[in-house]
């Protein structure tokens, strides 16, 4: 495997299991609340991280290519890694480490971050991973890799669902006002109240 192979697994090692791990989280949500904050990253890094790992060894082969890409594949790859990178500094920012791994969820407490890149975007950390799998399998991928990652977007869709279902729970009508105003994924449409 060349060393853009390795950044390849190393994108792919950080990303695909973000979707596996709410899966955990956001459908029992209520159920990790009553003190059960470690139980549920355990159970979440075991139910994600584990078995990607796996698969990311046994499959190394048929998911990564042998030899380098063209240059055009080496460019457009980083770049999107780099912009990744850029993006999860902005929302690490705007959440702080605590908020981006989960806690609030699992306190069920915080508020409707308006500031930063989320006054743009609802999910910038999801478009971050969308940008960062694209990269990876510009990088290094083969047609295994493509299909492992339009599987995982589908997943990630579906995580995002349950994720905005609790914040829509959580928050009521401040939620929905948001996401009223505010996009997914792409800044297009321009905000409705900046005074907000």
């Amino acid at each position: 495997m060349t060393p853009l192979g390795w950044l390849a697994a190393l994108v792919l090692f950080l990303q695909l299991p973000i979707p596996l791990f709410w899966f955990v989280v956001h459908p029992q949500v209520n159920f990790w609340r009553r003190r059960r904050h470690k139980a549920a990253y355990i159970t979440g890094v075991l139910f994600a991280w584990l078995p990607v790992t796996v698969c990311l060894i046994v499959f190394r082969g048929e998911i990564f290519r042998p030899d380098w890409p063209p240059p055009w594949r080496i460019a457009a790859g980083t770049a999107l890694i780099a912009l990744e990178g850029w993006i999860f500094w902005r929302v690490n920012h705007a959440l702080g480490a605590a908020r981006l791994v989960g806690k609030t969820e699992l306190s069920g407490g915080g508020e409707v971050v308006r500031r930063g890149i989320y006054a743009r975007l609802r999910h910038p950390r999801y478009l971050g991973s969308f940008l960062a799998i694209l990269g990876a399998c510009l990088l290094a991928g083969t047609h295994v890799m493509w299909i492992m990652a339009a599987g995982w977007a589908v997943l990630t869709l579906v995580a995002i669902a349950f994720e905005e279902r609790e914040l829509r729970a959580r928050f009521g009508a401040a939620y929905v006002e948001y996401s009223r105003r505010v996009p997914r994924f792409l800044p297009l449409r321009p905000k409705a109240h900046e005074g907000l």
